[in-house]
């Protein structure tokens, strides 16, 4: 019995390896159109633009995207993105103080009014109050340059290696600063917070005080393109002196996200409809994988040969004109499964790339559970043939 054990775990390492079955072609040597600008490319007026196609890291268009420049209020995306996040582990109440105060835009809070700390971001948001900005800052990094440190370090986790901030609101300082392309990696990963998306999706909220007691502050959104722009879900406006108008954004069609940022441009609102009717006619929505479709794959110890794995979901991802040849596709699957396998346990992963970019994946999981043979003699059986 113990000579039949140790066979039996031999055999189980021996067979249990890794490999890729069903990639494409990988020799292709064509690049996805990023850091290029197609003939067909509209005319803009901003210094520093981008348009970026989140999902698949897709740069459709750019000028002069990695260029530091002053970025105003478009600032407090980050602002905003660490106080949703703080506020969904603790969504504190803060009371605005005199230290709290500032110059510029305003949402006009006073001494001693109380607010959640989402709600101070959600009108913040609307309004662009960099007194909202403030009651932020000093809340969460107890000071505006112990939050500066904490807006920093976030910037540095998404890779965002062109951007300093100094402080929670933009206002002008030559240590303050960002590029296009950051603003972009910014603006992407803060609609993937559901409060922050919902916020900026807005034309109009209503801000609740916890005091003074049922009051409440209407604050409409600076953003023009929720109303010009169909398809638009977002972002964020910004203006001073030193960095002209800024403008990060981003709309939805037919299951595509689009991002776009433009730094010191005196005609944004049409800048960004242009770039975003050139990117929605070069991108679309490809279905990489479908969840009905499987693969059949082979067991041990079971009592059937092999059992179909499924995607457990379809994969879709939006991908520029001509680049579908580009798309690589790795299955990864042990050469063999052991029984037992249950009904919808993932076993393996499929990963869709282009580029060496992952743009999609999936775990491939069972249909149908198979049971492990009764006896060792079955199995030895079922593997042999004999």
């Amino acid at each position: 019995m113990k000579k039949a054990t140790a066979v039996l775990l031999c055999f189980a390492v021996l067979l249990y390896s890794f490999i890729s079955l069903g990639a494409s072609d990988t020799s292709a040597t064509d690049m996805p159109m990023s850091g290029k600008v197609s003939e067909d490319a509209p005319s803009i007026s901003a210094l520093s633009a981008i348009l970026y196609a989140p999902d698949s890291g897709t740069i459709i268009y750019e000028k002069d995207s990695h260029t530091r420049r002053p970025i105003a209020s478009i600032t407090k995306i980050m602002t905003s993105l660490l106080a949703f996040e703080a506020a969904g582990s603790n969504d504190r109440e803060v009371k605005f103080t005199s230290s709290m105060q500032a110059e510029g835009s305003s949402m006009y809070l006073k001494n001693g009014e109380i607010l959640k700390l989402s709600e101070i971001a959600r009108g913040m948001m609307m309004v662009s109050g960099n007194d909202a900005a403030n009651a932020i800052a000093i809340t969460l990094g107890g000071s505006v340059e112990g939050f500066a440190q904490l807006m920093n370090k976030k910037a540095k986790s998404l890779g965002m290696n062109d951007t300093n901030f100094v402080s929670p609101s933009g206002l002008d300082d030559e240590n303050h600063y960002s590029s296009a392309y950051d603003m972009a990696i910014l603006t992407s990963y803060a609609m993937e917070n559901e409060q922050f998306c919902e916020t900026v999706g807005q034309k109009s909220i209503t801000v609740k005080y916890v005091s003074p007691e049922n009051k409440t502050q209407v604050c409409n959104n600076h953003n023009r393109l929720l109303s010009l722009y169909d398809g638009c879900i977002g972002v964020k406006t910004g203006f001073t002196k030193a960095s002209g108008r800024t403008l990060s954004s981003c709309a939805e069609r037919d299951g595509v996200r689009l991002v776009c940022v433009t730094l010191n441009d005196g005609d944004d609102w049409n800048d960004h409809q242009k770039l975003f009717d050139y990117g929605f006619s070069k991108i679309k929505s490809v279905k990489l994988c479908d969840k009905s479709k499987g693969i059949e794959a082979q067991t041990v110890g079971g009592e059937v040969d092999t059992v179909m794995l499924y995607p457990s979901s379809d994969v879709t991802a939006p991908i520029l004109d001509g680049e579908q040849k580009n798309i690589e596709t790795e299955i990864i699957l042990p050469r063999f499964l052991y029984a037992p396998i249950s009904k919808g346990k993932a076993e393996g992963k499929i990963i869709f790339r282009i580029n060496g970019n992952v743009i999609g994946c999936s775990d491939l999981v069972a249909k149908d559970e198979c049971k492990a043979l009764v006896s060792e003699k079955g199995f030895f059986e079922k593997l042999f043939g004999g």
